[in-house]
């Protein structure tokens, strides 16, 4: 063991308990461990596994070529088969690297997970030794929230939001299916905290960081977004799940409107979410666009469980529209389904936040 990863172990609480485990390539290690935001752990590993034609790596995995740009890495940035780990179950929680040595202070509670950093066809054979060391506390008891203190969301309120995008011609696209009743600065913190990213907002920026990103051997996230229309007006926002793309073709993505009313003082964000899940035919102009899932409820539900992976969600909750949305083509003429219902996702009030 290095002298970087004793350091880290010298800097753990007192009286911490050590757990070891054996992480293998085939799926996320459950540890058993439940950590609290605010815990600190730290995790050392060691052990080599064998790649494709013989190669070797360990913990800190193995440098990326330009052929892995088409392949899709639970952590961006990190070598093939290095040790990561995610706080959570969810499928929306944020994987990190752990490499040969980390010392992190868990940003949210929930079980901690451990795996190899690889694709769906990569070979990796062997089995890495990972120490965790922690002071547990056990799961963390839920905090009441009271209802009355969040933003009352109404079905007026609801109906007063249109049920669906447009795009710059007027033709009808994607549903208007979450919004969240907290400020600007609160929404994009929260959707960072859950590993949305900001998409660049023209072509020609997106290609330039495509460019970039290339030479530095990172899969391209930032693809550019088409605009659309809500209150009259082009989108505030477009975000992007954090995670690498194949071949530019799948990725989960939002756009967010503010509306030009508040909710008990409240602004209101609207959002219209959807995932890309490969390349389809614009029916407009018989060009490439992306694919959507055509269950668009699939990706409403992703957006919720990611915010609520941060711990900065109160509730969630559901309003059916006087008017829903069930069936319907996008702009570009691909169909969609949906039970018509809005999301409504309430944070935790800053006040409670502080208290924790």
């Amino acid at each position: 063991m290095g002298r970087f990863a004793l350091l880290l172990l010298a800097s753990v609480l007192l009286h911490a308990q050590t757990k070891g485990v054996t992480v293998t390539p085939d799926d996320w290690l459950d540890t058993g461990i439940d950590l609290r935001a605010g815990d600190v752990v730290v995790i050392t590993s060691t052990g080599a596994v064998t790649l494709a034609q013989g190669r070797t790596a360990g913990p800190a995995g193995n440098a990326r070529g330009f052929r892995d740009l088409l392949k899709t890495y639970p952590v961006n940035e990190a070598g093939q088969a290095a040790l990561i780990g995610r706080i959570g179950s969810s499928d929306a929680a944020v994987p990190f690297l752990v490499g040969e040595a980390k010392r992190l202070e868990v940003p949210r509670s929930g079980r901690l997970f451990l795996w190899m950093n690889k694709s769906g066809n990569d070979t990796i054979t062997g089995k890495f030794q990972a120490s965790i060391e922690f002071k547990s506390r056990g799961p963390e008891k839920a905090v009441s929230i009271d209802d009355s203190k969040l933003p009352k969301v109404t079905l007026d309120i609801v109906d007063r939001i249109p049920r669906r995008v447009t795009d710059l011609a007027g033709d009808s696209g994607d549903n208007t299916n979450f919004v969240i009743p907290a400020s600007e600065q609160r929404v994009l913190g929260v959707f960072q905290a859950a590993g949305w990213v900001q998409v660049n907002k023209t072509r020609e920026g997106a290609l330039v960081t495509g460019l970039i990103q290339t030479l530095s051997k990172q899969a391209y996230l930032e693809l550019p977004m088409s605009e659309l229309m809500l209150f009259g007006r082009n989108q505030d926002y477009g975000l992007a799940h954090a995670e690498p793309i194949a071949v530019v073709a799948q990725r989960h993505h939002l756009r967010l409107w503010k509306a030009p009313f508040k909710v008990d003082g409240e602004e209101l964000w609207v959002g219209a979410a959807t995932h890309d899940v490969g390349f389809d035919r614009d029916a407009r102009n018989n060009g490439i666009t992306h694919k959507i899932d055509p269950n668009i409820d699939d990706e409403r539900e992703f957006v919720g469980r990611s915010l609520e992976e941060t711990g900065r969600v109160a509730k969630l909750s559901y309003i059916m529209p006087s008017k829903p949305s069930k069936e319907a083509r996008t702009a570009t003429g691909a169909t969609f389904h949906s039970d018509g219902r809005v999301l409504v996702i309430q944070l935790v009030p800053e006040t409670t936040s502080a208290a924790r």
